[in-house]
């Protein structure tokens, strides 16, 4: 059994690492839409652990999506010294943040910033809970997008652009690398980096639903006051599901902003917050391997489906604009799901009283 799952794995990575390489030759649009989904399945793995084991309805995950960015964005980027002369004074080159310090104080930052939010919401449960969340998300918005008067530090709804690209000891992923005659794109070594950040959070999360921490959680989302009862400290333990949870959005938000070069507050609008919570629930609340596969999905329909807009417009003669008709689509494609399966597409397996009896 083990060396089956070992063989699959094998297969599995083989096939993760010759994905881009292959997509790449039908253009690099397919290799970026690659990367885009998996830097949702990082957003995806930490809201699921918000919502899928502590069972806290966060409508604001996006807001720590947006710390990571903008603070990656303001360290590495002239804005900052083009502002303020005193920075530049000291810093005349500017600061160009290499990647193992920008990861730790992305995860840092949003760390603070996710128990920042879950310190007044410890008493709110289910839809008070979400009301709350989705206000603290707005703000922190509402905040990117006003913070530049009377000191100008986020460049409001202008936002911030000629951001540098990620930087390893000394190795630039915004240059295309050439191996012999062989070119690899820039985005295709973005694809690579977000992949290992992806299997470094699948690893943790997975060790953190097996430790005694990822049992709490779940004790408290199936029943809070049993849990409290059985000697859990629910407040600590919420504290740090948020804190947890915001740490993966901080990170993939600084990747976001390294790959776009440009972070605006359009980019964590309330949508964004709800199309990450239906990652989550359309895949399977809980279950890692279903979130990445409602994340991959998610990410990538919309992409996929502009190619089925185009055609449809032109059968009803340009009456229907593409942009909503893809939003129609994507929104039958999440309704059917949730009706054929409305415990998601790869739900966790059943434990307990509600295990299927087996037949001895």
């Amino acid at each position: 059994m083990k060396s089956n799952k070992l063989i699959v794995f094998l297969l599995a990575a083989l096939a993760l690492i010759a994905l881009p390489l292959v997509a790449q030759q039908f253009g690099q649009g397919w290799v970026r839409i690659m990367a885009t989904a998996l830097l949702y399945v990082l957003l995806a793995l930490g809201l699921n652990i918000v919502v899928g084991y502590a069972g806290l309805l966060d409508l604001g995950f996006v807001a720590f999506y947006a710390v990571g960015a903008y603070m990656y964005a303001l360290l590495a980027s002239p804005h900052l010294f083009e502002t303020f002369e005193s920075i530049a004074r000291v810093l005349p080159n500017g600061l160009h943040t290499p990647i193992w310090l920008v990861v730790p104080l992305a995860a840092l930052l949003a760390a603070m910033a996710g128990a920042l939010l879950g310190a007044p919401t410890l008493k709110l449960r289910g839809d008070y809970l979400a009301i709350v969340t989705l206000g603290f998300g707005e703000i922190i918005r509402v905040f990117m997008n006003n913070l530049e008067h009377p000191v100008n530090i986020t460049n409001g709804p202008r936002g911030l652009d000629r951001i540098d690209s990620m930087r390893l000891f000394g190795f630039d992923f915004g240059k295309a690398l050439t191996i012999g005659d062989f070119r690899i794109p820039s985005v295709t070594l973005y694809y690579y980096l977000f992949l290992v950040l992806v299997v470094f959070s699948v690893v943790i999360c997975h060790r953190l639903e097996l430790s005694r921490i990822g049992r709490a959680w779940m004790a408290i989302r199936e029943d809070e006051i049993a849990a409290k009862a059985m000697g859990i400290n629910t407040r600590n333990m919420k504290l740090l599901a948020f804190a947890m949870g915001a740490t993966f959005g901080g990170v993939s938000g600084s990747m976001f902003a390294a790959f776009q070069g440009f972070v605006s507050p359009e980019s964590f609008s309330l949508m964004e917050s709800v199309m990450i919570v239906a990652m989550v629930v359309l895949g399977g609340l809980g279950h890692i391997p279903g979130v990445i596969l409602g994340a991959v999905l998610l990410a990538a329909l919309p992409e996929v489906l502009r190619y089925v807009a185009g055609p449809l417009q032109q059968l009803t003669g340009g009456r229907l604009d593409a942009a909503i008709l893809r939003q129609l689509l994507i929104a039958l494609a999440m309704i059917s799901i949730m009706l054929l399966r409305p415990r998601g597409l790869w739900p966790s397996p059943e434990h307990g009283k509600a295990a299927p009896a087996r037949g001895r």
